[in-house]
């Protein structure tokens, strides 16, 4: 157990509730020990591990029990029931403000929490510089944190734990309230922590839990759902907010016939046209669409099939990064759509999306009803780094915001890039013109 750095185990929190103030004096005096509390479980036998160097992601809907159970693991709170064992300097960045006093300066601030976590007085002397540098917020360090705002208050916030060399790095949803520049910022020092830290991060963003975390904890009403790798987790949780937002579904493979008269058309090696001969050339092998991905939905529509064509409608055994090719997808369904909405995302090994698109801008202003349709997406395909990747495509009706989803499949069509070009970055876009040229010196 040397290697763990954070133990939960059986870790249950109950909360009593009481329809009146007076209720709990009454259950305190009453000589019969009477009860008049509700008990609520805010947390429920709720176990896992996180070793040393790991990041640790934790993913629910709100009030399932994710700040609860973080408070816990920093100490703020006490379980119920069960235990938990950290190994290692714990540092959190849970709710907004937690730890500032409101009618102090910024400055007055960071020595305050700095006291806090231990350090002494010239301790965050010498750290003070980077403290700001971090923060960024300039001459509002001097004003009381009262009048930040809460893209402020998380600036100050992280950049003072950041600072603080924690051995354990515990960050709730407070980083979504940060601007652009500044969540990148923290997504590179995260990046940097976990070589030799160990993080445990709640996310609503699937996607930064995908990218960040090695494992995942979907929590549900205060109970363990589902416990794993993110990739896995994340469609899983993603698959039941869409259930719980429009019912449950069922996705069968009798729900509409597919035409698979295209499908018995030869595949053809796209590489044999080209006459580029580099080992580097970005060589992509497509796999056949999977009828059986898992997938969720209500069922009245479904994808028939995933292809990646060439200009001339054939579907690919092989692509070239840099290359025009279209991504062809048909569904149908069992009644006719109003607004149909078809869509992808392309993901890499890790579930991080790369790109993708639907036909909602498209068609916005198209009076659409029908029950079986195709669309074509033409583009070029970015140069990828050499490993695994998917299409996730999905069929919906409705707008943009407020849609229902009849079809959503995982890892629709699964392809490999074999060799690449590409040494920096999640894709390389191909450059329609790179010049060097020589001018003079002034």
């Amino acid at each position: 157990m040397r290697d763990v750095a954070v133990s939960v185990r059986n870790v249950t929190k109950i909360y009593a509730l009481y329809n009146d103030p007076l209720d709990r004096l009454k259950e305190s005096l009453h000589p019969l020990r009477k009860k008049y509390r509700r008990e609520f479980y805010a947390l429920q036998g709720i176990s896992f591990d996180v070793k040393k160097g790991e990041t640790f992601g934790i993913i629910g809907k709100n009030g399932s029990g994710k700040s609860t159970l973080l408070k816990i693991l920093t100490g703020v709170l006490t379980p119920s029931s069960g235990q938990v064992v950290t190994r290692g300097r714990v540092l959190a960045l849970l709710e907004l403000g937690t730890g500032f006093n409101p009618e102090m300066t910024g400055i007055e601030n960071i020595y305050f929490n700095g006291m806090l976590f231990g350090a002494s007085r010239a301790e965050m002397d010498a750290r003070l510089k980077a403290i700001l540098d971090f923060a960024d917020i300039g001459e509002f360090v001097y004003q009381p944190v009262k009048n930040y705002s809460s893209g402020m208050y998380v600036r100050l916030a992280f950049a003072v734990i950041a600072n603080m060399d924690p051995d354990i790095l515990i960050i709730d949803e407070a980083l979504a309230v940060g601007d652009a520049f500044f969540v990148q910022k923290c997504m590179r020092f995260l990046r940097r922590f976990r070589e030799h830290g160990t993080i445990v991060f709640v996310s609503h963003d699937t996607a930064a839990v995908k990218s960040l975390c090695n494992h995942a904890l979907w929590i549900d009403n205060g109970q363990m759902r589902m416990r794993g790798d993110p990739k896995s987790v994340c469609e899983n949780y993603l698959a039941a907010v869409y259930e719980q937002q429009q019912g449950r579904g069922i996705v069968n493979s009798d729900a509409v016939h597919a035409d698979d008269s295209d499908r018995m058309k030869s595949l053809r090696d796209q590489r044999q046209d080209l006459i580029n001969s580099s080992q580097l050339r970005n060589d992509i092998q497509i796999f056949e669409f999977d009828p059986n991905a898992p997938s969720f939905g209500t069922g009245i529509g479904r994808i028939t099939s995933v292809d990646l064509q060439n200009e001339e409608g054939i579907p690919l055994s092989w692509v070239v990064g840099g290359e025009t090719v279209s991504l062809v997808i048909r569904a149908g369904s069992r009644i006719p759509l109003k607004q149909p909405i078809i869509g992808f995302y392309i993901k890499d090994r890790l579930g991080q999306t790369l790109f993708g698109d639907n036909t909602y801008l498209t068609t916005l202003n198209q009076n659409i009803t029908t029950d079986c349709f195709e669309v074509r997406f033409v583009f070029c395909m970015p140069t990828l780094p050499v490993g695994a990747y998917s299409i996730c495509a999905a069929l919906a009706e409705g707008s943009q915001q407020n849609h229902v989803q009849h079809h959503w499949v995982h890892d629709a069509l699964i392809f490999q890039s074999h060799s690449s070009s590409v040494t920096t970055g999640l894709v390389g876009i191909p450059m329609t013109k790179i010049e060097l040229r020589s001018i003079s010196c002034e």
